[in-house]
């Protein structure tokens, strides 16, 4: 299988492709902004870096030649989010998983719903992430969304609890190492489980008022 990450200076993005080239025999295709000065490959036979803008639809194109799946590690901005879009559908790329944020249904309750709310819920970039999600949605692409919690760092952390869209969002918080275990075990499923989904994504037993961290 040959992925496209997009945004691959992302930290999960950097633990995704780690993990790819360690524990599978995939390919990766890297596209990021000065992706040539700001990334390195490790095995020239099984990574390609693509330097080029999230609304360059011609440049997204050539990078998805051959590609049979897609991430995005966040889609914070709706434009770049509609040009990835038209780029899959006239690359002829159906597979993608895209990274977003918790909040975007209103669907995260209690004390920690409206802490979130605070800090996130009225910017220009949750905005963008819930237009960015009917887009997917409505795509007509093989797309799972992920809804992330707060995100921090613990090597050897890769637990995570998923609730559905529709479901009361559970979880304060959920490591990166986490995330990108979840985006592996999607990648390497078989069945269609994770097709057509909108997935909250945290860690087990961190029902709290807000994350550990704050």
């Amino acid at each position: 299988m040959k992925i496209l990450i997009l945004g691959a200076v992302g930290q999960i993005a950097h633990m995704l492709k780690n993990e790819l080239l360690n524990k599978t025999g995939h390919s990766t295709v890297l596209y990021a902004r000065n992706g040539h000065k700001r990334l390195t490959i490790i095995d020239k036979s099984r990574e390609d870096i693509f330097t080029g803008d999230f609304q360059d639809k011609d440049k997204l194109i050539d990078a998805m030649k051959n590609v049979d799946l897609v991430y995005i590690n966040d889609v914070g901005d709706e434009v770049s989010t509609k040009t990835i879009i038209d780029a899959m559908h006239d690359a002829g790329v159906r597979r993608v998983i895209a990274a977003s944020v918790l909040g975007i249904y209103d669907e995260v309750p209690g004390a920690f719903g409206e802490w979130n709310k605070r800090m996130i819920g009225g910017s220009p970039r949750m905005r963008s992430q819930i237009t960015s999600a009917r887009m997917l949605e409505n795509s007509k692409l093989d797309y799972t969304l992920l809804r992330l919690t707060w995100l921090y760092n613990q090597a050897g952390n890769t637990k995570y609890l998923i609730t559905q869209k529709g479901e009361p969002f559970k979880g304060t918080q959920v490591t990166r190492q986490a995330v990108t275990q979840l985006i592996m075990d999607i990648i390497e499923e078989k069945s269609d489980k994770y097709l057509y989904v909108s997935l909250g994504v945290s860690e087990p037993d961190t029902d709290w008022e807000k994350p550990s961290f704050y």
